[in-house]
């Protein structure tokens, strides 16, 4: 019989030993990189706006200062990314490929609620363990669509929506302004106030405001589009001029153990 061969699919947990061995000793166990983040979305009368902060997190270290965080899909989609950097990047890309091959096979731009099935099945499938959630929005045949997925591969459709560690403080602004007939300028500038809300209020969150408008046949994607944290010129100059603190020129020779003992007693 042939040796059963470990499947080359699925994921490894190869370190898990090894993540708890350095535990038990004290040292630091390696982790991913996070995005922290504040992710929004919003329908208003003419299509979506989505929009999110630039932050990428190591822990308490700030990895990226302008991380993108709306990944594309397709023509007329684009999805938001919450979790771990790495599989948010990389589960938007794989289905990505997938929702260009169902557009070659079937000659039509694929629905957002393809894309919506996809996003699901795949994070369902691996039980959480990918840290993916998303909040995905377009424009298709049948109109406007809003959807978050959570990384277990629960889904809700809404009007608006937040997600990450500033969803809370995001949520406040929609909650106490959204209404259905926004204009496009209103959903902006709301979508900004959401999103400068999570950087203010969240650690996680913070540097700029990204915005991504999909309308019926246009998408705007603005990169940018606030810089509340933008480093302004400082107050005055801390430059000194050369001698300004004293310094000794030649070092005393030190003392021996004998002279301070001598001293203390």
């Amino acid at each position: 019989m042939a040796p059963l061969l470990e499947p080359n699919a699925g994921f490894k947990f190869d370190n898990a030993k090894r993540n708890q061995l350095l535990s038990d000793k004290g040292y630091m166990v390696p982790t991913a990189t996070k995005t922290g983040t504040t992710i929004v979305g919003l329908i208003y009368k003419d299509g979506v706006v989505l929009g999110a902060d630039t932050r990428a997190t190591n822990g308490p270290i700030v990895a990226d200062k302008n991380c993108r965080k709306i990944h594309y899909l397709a023509p007329n989609m684009y999805c938001c990314g919450a979790g771990t950097a790495a599989d948010t990047d990389f589960t938007t890309n794989m289905i990505s490929s997938q929702l260009a091959l169902h557009s070659l096979n079937t000659g039509r731009d694929a629905r957002v609620v393809t894309a919506m099935t996809m996003l699901k099945q795949y994070l369902f499938r691996y039980q959480g363990h990918i840290g993916a959630a998303l909040v995905l929005g377009g424009y298709d045949v049948t109109g406007p669509h809003l959807f978050t997925i959570y990384p277990h591969g629960s889904t809700d459709k809404l009007p608006y929506v937040t997600m990450g560690s500033g969803s809370l403080a995001a949520m406040s602004v929609f909650e106490s302004s959204w209404r259905p007939d926004l204009s496009r300028e209103e959903a902006v500038e709301m979508v900004k106030d959401a999103i400068e809300a999570g950087i203010f209020n969240d650690l996680g969150s913070g540097s700029n405001v990204d915005v991504c408008v999909i309308t019926k046949d246009n998408v705007e994607y603005i990169r940018g589009h606030s810089q509340p944290n933008e480093r302004v010129p400082k107050e005055q100059s801390y430059r000194f001029a050369p001698g300004t603190t004293e310094f000794i020129a030649t070092v005393p020779p030190a003392a021996t153990n004998d002279a301070v003992a001598m001293d203390i007693s």
